[in-house]
């Protein structure tokens, strides 16, 4: 099941996203086997194992949070047991992003780019909405699966996953609309619609920040609004400078929000910071 989710999956992140090359695979007794590939024009990548630690893939493996390196040839902060890989296939920017569920790693989605610098902020956006939708059915799967076993009425499905994607993209946009409005009473009608949207996202709204009754018993994670706000949009796959044109903010002043978001949530890459503030219910 979860090796045909993940090839599914990647197939689409190719075609929707632009990415050069997308390829993973689900993870069995703690080793990413590569099933999935797209976009490769060689077989440099066929059957690539990615063991935890090694590589860009085995340290988010088992941070269990995504990584990515805008010139993997060079990198000094990975191994490079997987160089005649990934070099093997001209790729210079590699993001690798983890599915996980409670905790563990259950798999991995990677997106690369044969030109140095980054993969994108559109398909970094793209990659984690996938693996977090990934996570939600592996959990869904598990969850059918031990009410199965007990002979107990299986849990109701989540929200779809065209609809979850719309949810965010109109929660962001919502957020950015909301900060624009000077009127009080238009404002709380407005912050209404916000919780509503966020709750079905599977967050639970209660001011600047959220939380969610099922994410990590770490300790909270207070961001400002405006924090909320840019991270809400680069969630979605806005830049700095898209950013700034929907907040009526200077692009320096995003990256100075971020940068404080990034700090706070314990992330050096605006993609992590994104992923963190999913995984402590920030947003959805």
């Amino acid at each position: 099941m979860e090796t045909r989710l993940i090839d599914t999956a990647i197939s689409e992140l190719a075609s929707t996203s632009g990415i050069p090359v997308a390829f993973g695979g689900a993870a069995v007794d703690g080793v990413v086997a590569v099933t999935a590939i797209a976009g490769a024009r060689t077989n440099a990548l066929d059957g690539l194992s990615v063991s935890p630690r090694l590589g860009l893939g085995g340290q988010a493996l088992i941070d269990a949070r995504p990584h990515s390196t805008g010139d993997y040839g060079s990198s000094r902060r990975i191994t490079h047991d997987y160089d005649r890989h990934i070099l093997g296939e001209g790729i210079a920017a590699l993001l690798a992003v983890p599915i996980v569920v409670a905790g563990r790693t259950r798999g991995m989605l990677y997106g690369g780019s044969r030109a140095p610098g980054t993969v994108g902020d559109r398909f970094a956006a793209s990659a984690l909405a996938v693996a977090a939708r990934l996570a939600r059915q592996f959990a869904e799967h598990d969850a059918r699966t031990r009410a199965t076993d007990h002979g107990i009425e299986p849990p109701p499905a989540a929200v779809p996953t065209a609809s979850l994607e719309d949810v965010r993209v109109a929660y962001a946009e919502l957020r950015s609309i909301t900060g624009t409005i000077s009127d009080e009473a238009l404002r709380a009608r407005l912050a209404t619609v916000e919780r509503r949207l966020a709750a079905l996202g599977g967050v639970t709204v209660t001011g600047p920040a959220a939380t969610r009754p099922s994410a990590s018993t770490s300790p909270a994670v207070a961001l400002s609004r405006r924090e909320h706000d840019v991270l809400g949009l680069a969630a979605v796959g806005l830049t700095n400078a898209d950013i700034a044109n929907r907040l009526g903010l200077r692009e320096s002043t995003v990256k100075s929000y971020l940068a404080s978001a990034m700090t706070k949530l314990d992330a050096s890459t605006r993609l992590q910071a994104v992923s963190e503030a999913r995984r402590h219910g920030l947003i959805p």
